[in-house]
């Protein structure tokens, strides 16, 4: 049954090692399974990272300066905020734009390495490494490298660019900001608190600095790029990062039909959860979220695109839930989406999102990239259960379906 506040997705803008657009990853991910994979293996040794494609940022951010100011990241999210508005038909609609709010995820800004790598060096040989590092912090930096850090600057750059003028807000968080972000502007569209939104994330993982970072956590990945199945059955497993960029226009069933837009697919519900990930503390978070969900699937089971990362207790734990639910019966195929592209941490709830509309408006799945036995041919669901769980914290779970 449609209700004018059902939150339907009417416009997708997505990049990742697979490609621009939709129609690379559907080709990647549902017709060749994404042969050569896409992983680098080389640059960031022993780290495997999935690179971004080339961009030809000029297409969504046209004036030079601006590129000039942006961080890698808020380039890449700020190029696919705008690939969503043009998928949505509302790139220069002034009145829309005006008004349209905006739900963005964001990290912390990117270090200027050499300016780290000369301070670091040069305390080893300081008289005085107190001194020397405040005197080498306060003049060496670039007057605008805090400004750019600034987590809220996407959304500002996003405003800057396309002209999104309505009310701003930014989560911070790693995946529980991606999943909250989604959340939020569905629950806002659904309680009648706004009818059309833009809400998304992009990461960098082609970051030195964050590499650095996610290896003193001991969760990378290293060596040879495997499945995130079969990372999980290693002693402690480990994540491959990812670069990515993912948007949704998001609006009302009322206001997209005044407009006359059709819809990939509604987003019936977004639940989000926090657990200390001790032994099935997850697992009965993700339960409690499906038994929630539950009541709204349909006669066939659902499908699940899982965000599994790879890290071995955490990935073991999710993946028992599934085998657990598929054998009483109570979901379809299960396809981990970051074999392919790796974990863009904010950005990795909105690709989730993004690719279970995807599947849901060309009535097909994915491809089983796994050999491990849990993704097996499937057939095509009605209903997708799109799912992230953070490498640290938070879970979340998203049920989509037909608009109509």
């Amino acid at each position: 049954m449609s209700a004018p506040n059902d939150v339907l997705v009417t416009g997708i803008g997505l990049v990742s090692s697979l490609g621009e657009g939709l129609d690379a990853h559907w080709q990647a991910m549902a017709e060749t399974g994404a042969r050569p994979h896409p992983a680098e293996t080389d640059k960031f040794k022993p780290f495997p990272v999935f690179p971004m494609v080339p961009l030809e940022l000029e297409k969504q951010i046209p004036r030079r300066a601006d590129i000039r100011q942006m961080e890698t990241w808020q380039r890449l999210g700020t190029y696919t905020a705008g690939l969503a508005l043009d998928d949505a038909g509302l790139t220069g609609d002034a009145e829309r734009l005006a008004r349209m709010d905006m739900v963005v995820a964001a990290g912390g800004g990117e270090r200027d390495l050499d300016v780290d790598g000369q301070i670091l060096a040069g305390l080893e040989t300081a008289a005085e490494p107190a001194s020397f590092l405040n005197e080498h912090l306060a003049n060496d930096l670039r007057p605008t490298l805090f400004l750019a850090q600034l987590s809220n600057l996407l959304a500002g750059n996003i405003s800057i660019v396309h002209k999104v003028t309505g009310s701003s807000r930014t989560f911070m968080g790693e995946e529980i900001a991606g999943i909250s972000a989604v959340e939020v502007a569905a629950r806002r569209i659904s309680a009648g608190q706004g009818d059309l939104f833009l809400v998304g994330a992009a990461y960098n993982a082609e970051r030195k600095d964050m590499l650095l970072s996610l290896a003193m956590g001991r969760t990378l990945w290293q060596g040879e790029p495997a499945s995130v199945w079969e990372r999980g059955t290693t002693a402690e497993g480990g994540m491959i990062t990812g670069s990515a960029g993912a948007f949704l226009v998001l609006e009302s069933r009322a206001h997209a039909e005044a407009r006359g837009k059709s819809a990939y697919a509604k987003l019936s519900a977004v639940l989000s959860g926090r657990s200390r990930r001790g032994p099935g503390d997850a697992s009965a978070v993700a339960r409690k979220q499906f038994d929630q969900l539950s009541a709204r699937f349909g006669a066939k089971a659902p499908g699940v695109l899982s965000g599994a990362n790879g890290i071995a207790a955490a990935t073991a734990e999710e993946r028992g839930l599934w085998e657990q639910l598929a054998t009483e019966g109570k979901i379809g195929g299960v396809r981990a989406t970051q074999t392919l592209i790796g974990n863009p941490i904010e950005a990795a709830f909105p690709v989730q999102v993004a690719l279970a509309a995807l599947a849901i408006a060309r009535h097909g799945f994915y491809l089983p990239t796994d050999g491990s036995g849990i993704e097996q041919p499937a057939e095509t669901p009605a209903q997708i259960l799109a799912t992230s769980w953070g490498f640290w914290r938070g879970e979340g779970m998203a049920l989509v379906e037909a608009a109509d």
